[in-house]
């Protein structure tokens, strides 16, 4: 009867010290990059991202913030406009970098005010109760933790002001 006590006991720490470790941070991707490419509502994201040199970016060490634009907000946006980013690589890639934020900024940690871009241009963050919004865009999935930084899902597609 002891024996099977023993056994018993020691499966069940076992199993528990499996489940622990799927829980814990080492599961999640090891990059941002990595990150948008495993979440499905980033897939035009992603691809954009590969297509015009950001991705290998966010591959790197960081720590980045990244609010990626769903794939809702990609389809919002006129034909037109998401053509014309896709024929001119170096519109698309300013258009990409005003979407990272070159620190780890958590949703929790994040405060109102500016925060400077990848593209050299700032964006305003505010806090409505536990609502965050990214100049006009709503944080719609948050915190999607990597090694390297985190990725917020947003509603909109931000555009970096003219220059």
């Amino acid at each position: 009867m002891f024996r099977r006590s023993a056994m018993h006991c020691a499966l069940a720490l076992s199993a528990a010290a499996v489940l622990g470790a799927c829980a814990s941070p080492a599961s999640a991707p090891r990059t941002v990059a990595a990150a948008t490419a495993a979440t499905p509502a980033l897939s035009t994201f992603h691809r954009l991202a590969a297509d015009s040199g950001v991705l290998a970016t966010l591959e790197g060490p960081g720590p980045y913030t990244v609010f990626a634009p769903s794939e809702a907000a990609f389809q919002a946006l006129p034909a037109k406009s998401l053509d014309a980013l896709r024929a001119d690589k170096a519109q698309l890639k300013a258009v990409l970098q005003h979407h990272v934020v070159p620190a780890r900024v958590s949703a929790a940690e994040a405060r109102a005010g500016k925060a400077k871009t990848l593209q050299g241009t700032d964006i305003a963050l505010a806090r409505a109760g536990t609502f965050l919004t990214v100049d006009d865009a709503l944080v719609e999935q948050a915190d999607l933790r990597a090694g390297n930084g985190v990725v917020h899902v947003i509603d909109r597609v931000l555009m970096p002001p003219r220059k």
